[in-house]
């Protein structure tokens, strides 16, 4: 079985996830979203991660056992060694992307060779979603729901 574990804050999960999760599914037998702390975040995140996780619960459950979440606060290399996975998905929506995860990927390899990253082109439709986007939407009042999973009613997240 080829599983692979598909990093992010996920705060919250988007669409432009969603795409990414159903391209990996193609290739992998098994994806783990992997909700994590990102330090070089501004803030801790919009949503608590306790909160971003039941998000991706909701936006996973068309999936059925193919797909399974987990946080975590240290390296992913160090979540890939522990939980016996070789593969890292990640995103790209632009060359802007595909700059810092070449980076990221990189050091990756060099705290673990074994570990390969494999990149996942965004569609068009989907290449512009980012979480960014929906929190400023979110901030403003706005409607969210073009921008999320059919599964994932946001609102109820919302204090």
């Amino acid at each position: 079985m080829r599983t692979a574990i598909f990093p992010g804050s996920f705060d919250p999960f988007t669409l432009g996830h969603q795409d990414v999760l159903e391209s990996a599914l193609k290739i992998f037998d098994k994806v783990i979203i992997a909700v994590g702390y990102n330090a070089n975040k501004a803030t801790c995140g919009f949503f608590p991660v306790d909160t971003r996780i039941k998000i991706v619960e909701d936006a996973i459950k068309p999936y059925g056992k193919k797909v399974s979440v987990c946080s975590y606060k240290d390296l992913t290399i160090n979540l890939c060694k522990r939980l016996n996975v070789k593969f890292i998905v990640r995103g790209l929506r632009n060359t802007t992307d595909f700059e810092l995860e070449g980076v990221i990927a990189q050091a990756n390899k060099i705290l673990d060779p074994d570990v390969v990253t494999v990149y996942v082109q965004a569609s068009h439709e989907c290449s512009f979603i980012s979480s960014t986007v929906v929190r400023d939407v979110l901030i403003h009042r706005g409607d969210p729901t073009p921008f999320l999973p059919a599964s994932v009613n946001i609102k109820k997240y919302l204090k």
